[in-house]
């Protein structure tokens, strides 16, 4: 379906009147190019100043049946025909006969001449450009400049080259030990020589002055520029079952036309070599035997690797370049056939293609080095339809035009569709924005940004009458038409010309041309208005729908359409000024602006595109906020890309007078995401109470959330606790609830009213609501900064009165992915809480958390505040550290921890007799027990505190404990021997009986036993020893043979004192 608008995109046109009828005509580098009926001479137009004034003619060697521009190298390309035969030439640096100079250089492809014609001046070049094949159709690309020839049965690709005076010296070298060492260079040198002969009679025919023939033979060249335009030969395509009519080049996309179908493939260079001419022969060969079965081909449409499925095979000659180049490799694109359905009355003239087109499309974040661009779009069209296909990215059919009349011809632009029938110029709109911006930013389509889809219905635009037209051409905001009309005809013009409405301007580019009132024929330059200017057309126009249904569907798509004009614009815009600093190619037009001035033009455009684009989006939001639910959602990002505050856009969707009161879902839809998304932006209390009313009104239920919203921080506690006891009346109480109410009581500093709000809920009930709305407690956490994340006033009055609570709701917000470890860290510094409640936090993480890297964290965070508190306790100068023990007890004592939290260890016996029984402070005291407990406990890595050990002396008992518990954890169990044994002897049997054990048992006899007989022997009168050394003798009783005993027992020793032991040894062994 075709949506049609009263959109008018022309602003007026002039007539260029020239000396004899137009024949060829063709747009690019801001000129017009007109070749006169069978005549043999092209007229150059200006068409970027007024008046369109002749910028030069000069004479072409033969009869014009084709010609093209090329942007990239400003050159022209011709198809002539002279005394039955066709050639092929490219005409290079033709600006230069706007001087008048007669300079011409003829030569062939790839013979750069040299000698004297280096110094002789500017002048324009004629390249002849030889073919095995009579040239049908010529391309050139947009992009790189080269060149493609569609023949009979092949594609011949010439590549762009610019080559200096340096490099010329040696190709000719090159080109002459080539031409001397070949075998065939006597037969060759004939052809050119026959070449030559041929040239210079059709000079002699054609009257071009003699500058032709001395360059011919002299060598002349183009200009003082060092640098020169040449084709090289770089690739043969062979195709089967398909003769060329059109063809289309774009960077790696070549496309050919036939009768009924389109073919298009990308060539790519690989350093692999691949056999695809093997494939292809056997491909064609297949087809061939089954040919005599096939009366008339099948529709078909064949996309991206489907495509090679086709009947037409393409294979590839190699021209000797591919050892610079690499292989060039061939994937099949797109494929599309059309049959005349003649069951429908339609003939095969009806069913002819024409218009084909490679249209690329650069985007803004585009190197400005990059010459690959970021969209390719190949467009094909029938008498009654057109088709526009995006290539990169995926092949893909964006918009199929239903035309109301047959088309002759049709030209794609950036984003206006023209198409010309025998009696008018029409529009349509285009997709390839829509596509551009999903390849630039392929997140478009999210809650910060939108786009039309690529597949939205196309319109089309007012149609402007003409008569009698044959052929349209487009350059930049001018579209140039040639009509021609029957004699009894020519006053149709006149009087279609007042309909229209047109500025029309009547031009004359020299003063010796006749009037146009003999002839029936026109050459039209017709100006499209700005895309600014038809925006706002499109805006005045889509005023009528708003006025009369703004929910309507037309509405919305004719907004859509306008979307997609303005971000073409700005592609445009961003085009313009890479060209503005990159273009290089070489120009003799007056430049009366300097590049700064240019691109201050271009910036002022672009400043009033995108305030066009915003104002654009902000009226797509009003259209989704009044939707339906299943487009709703898109007010959201409209609206975000409109830069319109909270407040403006309240403003603008506030019900009108005498309608229910009531808001749309796409504006409730936004307003949610705004405020349950964290943002800077604070509304005033009048706009945080409308907020409030809004939600009353359309979304009770939302209400808690919305409060929660750290922009509604100035919202009237009174007013809104009204609403939410009315709220708490109708739908029953829930915790959130409770909880924001009693935020509102802080607020008041009503604070028996907030005492009595929270104790209607258990404080686990609590942390439930808090993990149901994290908001009530804290405000901040994007993008990972501490500096956004901040306490609410709850938060500080909990803190004061409910520190259990607020830990507790912390950690249930941390195992419930509400919160990040760091953002709960910040909250409690900005309580300043970090020496309290954070530790409480800590350990209260270390009960509840099951992540291994958050333990071993929080295991090395409560470490070092333990032993700062050990360090800092006795000291009166650190009792103001970062750490430094604080009044209030703990929420944990250590036996809550070891009762309670895996991570924390029983006290090991022998703990208890180097503790010291309250000789310290309690505080102190528990800082001992806990670190002690981590030692004790499986999960501390004893090597990640060491370094913080080294703080702690091991002059007193305790803290020889704890660098005994390191030495243990260690496996230093030998030197942890000797060491209690020389500090507290008396705890050595209760440190054996829990260390040596198992694997470890061996040292009770090798190395405890002979400890303490070492000991004992010099301190006979030490008790402790003696009992040690008892204790020690009945395990090794137990765990040794007899004989194992008496090499134990010393050598000294009394058989009395051991024998009771032996004794007990031998009966053990005896049992068992």
């Amino acid at each position: 379906m075709v949506h049609v608008y009263n959109c008018h995109p022309f602003s007026s046109q002039q007539i260029v009147q020239v000396e004899q009828e137009p024949g060829l005509i063709c747009c690019g580098g801001g000129a017009l190019f007109v070749v006169a009926t069978g005549g043999c001479k092209v007229e150059a137009y200006n068409l970027e100043k007024e008046g369109c004034p002749l910028i030069c003619r000069f004479a072409t060697m033969g009869t014009v049946k084709s010609i093209q521009h090329s942007r990239m190298g400003d050159y022209l390309v011709t198809i002539e025909g002279k005394n039955c035969a066709t050639y092929l030439r490219a005409y290079t640096n033709w600006r230069y006969q706007a001087e008048g100079k007669a300079r011409v250089g003829v030569r062939l492809l790839g013979h750069l001449l040299r000698g004297a014609s280096v110094r002789g001046g500017a002048q324009m070049e004629i390249i002849e450009i030889p073919l095995s094949e009579r040239p049908v159709a010529v391309a050139c690309c947009p992009v790189t400049g080269d060149l493609l020839v569609g023949c009979e049965n092949t594609l011949v690709l010439f590549t762009l080259r610019r080559q200096n005076q340096q490099s010329q010296n040696q190709s000719q070298q090159m080109v002459q030990s080539t031409w001397t060492n070949s075998q065939q260079s006597s037969s060759q040198s004939q052809g050119i020589r026959r070449l030559y002969v041929v040239m210079t009679c059709c000079l002699l025919l054609t009257r071009i002055p003699k500058g032709y023939l001395s360059s011919l033979f002299s060598g002349q060249i183009m200009d003082s520029n060092p640098n020169f335009l040449d084709f090289e030969r770089s690739v043969i395509l062979h195709l089967s079952q398909m003769k060329p009519k059109q063809v289309a080049l774009c960077g790696e996309y070549v496309a050919v036309q036939g009768e009924l179908e389109v073919l298009v493939v990308k060539l790519e260079t690989s350093s692999d070599p691949k056999t695809l001419e093997e494939s292809d022969t056997k491909k064609t060969d297949h087809l061939e035997d089954h040919v005599d079965f096939q009366i008339l081909p099948i529709h078909q449409e064949l996309l991206g690797d489907r495509a090679k499925d086709c009947d037409i095979a393409v294979s590839i000659e190699k021209t000797g370049l591919e050892d610079s180049k690499g292989q060039y490799t061939l994937s099949y694109v797109l494929f599309r056939r059309f049959t005349p359905d003649f069951f429908q009355g339609c003939s095969v003239e009806e069913t002819q293609l024409h218009s084909l087109q490679l249209y690329p499309l650069f985007t803004g974040n585009q190197s400005m080095s990059l010459q690959e661009p970021s969209c390719v779009f190949c467009f094909f069209s029938l008498p009654s339809a057109g088709y526009l296909y995006s290539l990169k990215g995926g092949v893909e059919l964006l918009s199929a035009y239903q035309y109301p009349e047959k088309v002759l011809k049709a030209v794609l632009t950036d984003y206006l569709l023209h198409v010309i029938t025998k009696s008018a110029l029409q529009c349509f709109t285009v997709r390839c924005a829509a596509v551009a911006a999903r390849i630039e930013d392929p997140y478009i389509d999210s809650t910060m940004k939108a786009c039309p889809p690529c597949s939205m219905e196309v319109c089309a635009l007012r149609i402007q009458l003409f008569i009698g037209l044959r052929s349209v051409c487009v350059y930049g905001h001018h579209v140039v038409l040639l009509s021609a009309a029957d004699a009894e005809t020519t006053e149709e013009p006149e009087r279609t010309t007042q309909r229209r409405g047109l500025s029309r301007k009547w031009t004359i580019s020299s003063p010796k041309e006749t009037s146009t009132a003999g002839h029936g024929w026109n050459l039209y330059v017709v100006d499209t208005v700005s895309p600014l200017t038809l925006y706002q057309e499109m805006v005045e126009y889509s005023q009528r729908y708003a006025e009369t249904n703004p929910q309507a569907q037309s509405l919305r798509h004719l907004l859509s359409e306008a979307h997609l004009l303005l971000r073409t614009s700005l592609l445009q815009t961003s085009e313009q000024q890479r060209i503005i600093e990159e273009d290089s190619s070489p120009s003799l037009q007056a430049d009366t602006e300097g590049p700064s001035v240019k691109q201050a033009a271009v910036r002022t455009d672009s400043t009033e595109l995108e305030e066009a684009f915003k104002q654009n989006c902000a009226q797509l939001g009003d259209c989704f906020s009044r939707g339906s639910q299943r487009e709703c959602h898109l007010a959201l990002p409209y609206y975000r890309m409109s830069g319109l505050s909270v407040t403006e856009l309240m403003a603008r969707n506030r019900p009108l007078a005498g309608r229910p009161q009531s808001y749309g879902p796409g504006f409730l839809f936004y307003l949610k995401h705004y405020l349950f998304e964290e943002t800077e932006q604070v509304l005033s209390q009048e706009a945080a109470d409308e907020v409030i009313d809004i939600f009353s009104q359309s979304e009770p239920s939302q209400l808690v959330s919305v409060c929660a919203s750290p922009s509604l921080i100035n919202t009237s506690p009174a007013k809104t606790l009204q609403i939410l006891q009315h709220l708490e009346n109708t739908a029953g109480v829930s915790v959130p609830l409770t909880t924001t109410m009693a935020t509102m009581m802080l607020r008041l500093e009503d604070l028996p009213e907030y005492t009595r709000l929270m104790e209607r809920h258990a404080e686990m009930v609590l942390v439930y609501g808090f993990i149901e709305e994290p908001r009530l407690l804290l405000h901040g956490g994007d993008g990972g900064q501490h500096a956004h994340v901040r306490p609410t006033a709850l938060t500080r009055q909990l803190a004061k009165s409910q520190p259990g609570l607020l830990v507790a709701a912390v950690v249930a917000l941390h195992e419930n992915n509400k919160v990040q470890l760091q953002h709960a860290d910040h909250i409690f510094k900005e309580l300043d809480c970090e020496n309290c409640l954070q530790v409480d936090f800590w350990e209260a993480m270390l009960m509840a958390s099951s992540q291994e890297t958050i333990i071993q964290e929080l295991l090395f965070r409560v470490a070092s505040v333990y032993i700062d508190r050990l360090t800092n306790t006795p000291s009166e100068t650190h009792t103001n550290g970062p750490h430094a023990p604080s009044k209030r007890r703990p929420l944990k004592s250590a036996d809550d921890l070891i009762n309670s939290c895996s991570h924390y260890g029983a006290l090991y016996p022998w703990l208890i007799v180097l503790n010291p029984a309250h000789t310290t402070s309690s505080q102190h005291q528990e800082a001992l027990y806990k670190l002690q407990s981590l030692l004790c406990g499986p999960s501390l890595s004893v090597g990640s505190v060491m370094p913080l050990m080294e703080r702690l002396s091991d002059e007193t008992l305790w803290g020889f404990s704890l660098h005994l518990l390191c030495a243990t954890r260690r496996g230093q169990y030998d030197s942890s021997i000797e060491k209690l044994l020389d500090r507290c002897p008396q705890a050595i049997i209760a440190y054996a009986n829990h260390h040596l054990q198992d694997s470890h048992m061996v040292l009770w006899w090798q190395k405890l036993l002979p400890e303490l007989c070492n000991r004992t022997r010099v301190a006979a009168d030490n008790s402790i020893l003696l009992a040690a050394l008892k204790e020690t003798l009945v395990v090794v009783a137990m765990e040794t043979s007899p004989t194992e005993f008496l090499e134990l027992m010393p050598e000294d020793g009394t058989a009395s004192y051991f024998l009771p032991y032996l004794l007990t040894c031998s009966q053990r062994h005896l049992l068992a």
